[in-house]
């Protein structure tokens, strides 16, 4: 489980430093802004290149993960499809929709190469020169942009981190599954807004909410036990003005709680927050539980990593639009602290019914019933994080 552990963080540093790369790197920049100004000399994937960016990162921690714990290939998950036209035919919304694999589904890790000369797959081949040329296949002619790609991705990463070098666990890699989301908050990281004002330490939207979640579950079980959350956008180095990262994790396995982080003091009064899009009927309700710190952010990765940090108290969303992806990473670090996070609507149906039971809490192995695609890994019925069980049940009586 240590090892495992070094290797989520190892991964999500690989795959903070491939974010910072496509907005630092000019070949790189330009196809990613390519998206807004609408205007690139290629036009047959240049207007989802963020989407390659999304799919390359995926692909390079299933790659590295499953390299290093065989265990565990074919029950690593990510929320894109890795498979592209370059040129006519079937679009990546298209091959979105479809959703990620069922767990257990070995054929989440695809073959690459060309079909019937149209469709690539990406992934990590075995040098840099045949990733070079596969990126080269969906990118051309944008050489030097497939080749900055394929040495990150090739690149060997040393963390240095003696508090996680010195982590001590046993739990078998067999027994568990991984969600990743390669960049949370996409479209944040796209619009790249660097001078959002902080209210109360919690940024509205911007680049900083653009994070790489690495969740760990129990197969059997579907709860969380590992996190890893990477914030590629955390800070600019004064003397460089080059971005600087940092990571967060936890582990809650059985009766351990371990975590970078020390559990934030609670507030007397609670600090929500909540999507932008939230309805009014939740806005007034929380609204005389927290008086004026009710907070808004983009993200759900982000807005999860605010009650991490003691930002905010609790997140409250009531629909359906987060998944699996965005919430198992978080969702353990959250337990290693003492919180969690509740199925809403589950959580309200229990305490109208009486149930002196503590409220469900997420899990990530059971794929929503009667959906397709990818709500079959919705959050059905909302959520609320929680770092404090008061918290939770302070909201829970408000709504």
């Amino acid at each position: 489980m240590a090892g495992l552990l070094q290797a989520l963080v190892g991964a999500s540093e690989k795959a903070a430093h491939i974010a910072r790369l496509c907005r630092r790197e000019e070949p790189l920049f330009q196809l990613l802004v390519a998206e807004k100004t609408g205007a690139d000399r290629n036009r047959r994937f240049l207007q989802d290149f963020k989407t390659l960016a999304d799919v390359l990162i995926q692909e390079v921690i299933k790659h590295d993960l499953g390299k290093e714990f065989p265990e565990l290939q074919g029950h690593i998950h990510g929320e894109e499809s890795n498979e592209f036209r370059n040129g006519q035919g079937e679009s990546r919304g298209e091959q979105r929709s479809r959703g990620p694999p069922m767990p257990g589904d070995h054929g989440a890790v695809a073959e690459a190469g060309m079909l019937a000369g149209e469709t690539v797959t990406v992934r990590v081949c075995a040098t840099p020169g045949d990733t070079a040329a596969l990126l080269l296949s969906v990118l051309e002619p944008e050489r030097a942009a497939a080749e900055l790609l394929a040495a990150a991705v090739h690149r060997d990463v040393a963390l240095g981190d003696a508090e996680l070098a010195g982590v001590a666990l046993s739990i078998p890699p067999q027994d568990l599954a991984i969600w990743i989301d390669p960049i949370d908050s996409t479209n944040e990281y796209i619009a790249g807004h660097e001078d959002v004002a902080p209210v109360d330490g919690i940024a509205p939207a911007g680049l900083c909410s653009a994070l790489v979640l690495i969740g760990a579950y129990d197969r059997h079980t579907g709860c969380p036990v590992l996190g890893v959350i990477n914030e590629p956008f955390f800070r600019r180095d004064p003397l460089t003005s080059r971005w600087q990262g940092r990571y967060h994790w936890g582990v809650a396995y059985g009766d351990t709680r371990l975590c970078s982080l020390s559990p934030p003091p609670p507030r007397p009064v609670p600090c929500v927050v909540l999507s932008r899009a939230e309805g009014d009927a939740v806005r007034a309700a929380l609204g005389p539980l927290c008086g004026d710190h009710l907070r808004f952010a983009a993200g759900a990765g982000y807005k999860m990593l605010c009650v991490i940090l003691g930002l905010a108290d609790a997140y409250v969303l009531s629909e359906g639009s987060t998944f699996a992806w965005d919430a198992c990473a978080p969702h353990a670090i959250l337990r290693a602290l003492g919180g969690g996070a509740v199925a809403l609507a589950g959580a309200l149906r229990a305490r109208r019914v009486g149930d002196p039971g503590p409220p469900p809490e997420l899990v990530y192995n059971r794929p929503a019933e009667g959906a397709t695609g990818v709500e079959r890994w919705a959050n059905r019925g909302g959520l609320v994080a929680y770092a404090h069980p008061q918290h939770l049940e302070a909201v829970l009586a408000a709504l």
